[in-house]
């Protein structure tokens, strides 16, 4: 636990960013995860056993975390920014019946072929979101 603890502040130290208790609190939060968090969700989390962090503290938490690029932002659906400490290549399967988010490891994709896009367009990265299926709870029988 120490380990991990340690581990957080000298990443947030070597990002050049100040460890205050939010900042520790929102990263490690979101490095024990993997349901791709919105802000509000986070808040909730942090604040389940007393008020520690208001709403704007745990955005300007993420966005710090952003910008140094220890998390980033996840956007599946429109109007809605969830937040994923994986910062590794993967791609993401939402299912359609429960909502629940899902990692799909980068390699386990067929690599897409670009040279079929119109002269001009030039891809310098791309993410996959599959949407219309179902997770293992939610699959119809």
């Amino acid at each position: 636990m120490q380990q991990q603890a340690d581990k957080i502040i000298q990443t947030l130290k070597a990002k050049g960013l100040r460890v205050t208790p939010q900042r520790f609190a929102v990263y490690e939060d979101l490095l024990a995860r993997s349901d791709h968090p919105t802000a509000e969700q986070i808040t909730n989390h942090l604040n389940q056993d007393g008020p520690t962090s208001s709403q704007a503290t745990v955005y300007s938490s993420l966005q710090a975390l952003r910008e140094v690029g220890l998390i980033r932002e996840v956007l599946l659906e429109e109007g809605v920014c969830r937040y994923d400490a994986n910062i590794d290549p993967h791609h993401h399967f939402q299912c359609q019946s429960c909502g629940a988010i899902e990692d799909i490891a980068w390699d386990q994709l067929q690599d897409l072929d670009f040279k079929a896009l119109r002269p001009g367009l030039q891809v310098t990265h791309y993410e996959i979101t599959v949407h219309g299926g179902y997770c293992n709870r939610c699959r119809p029988e």
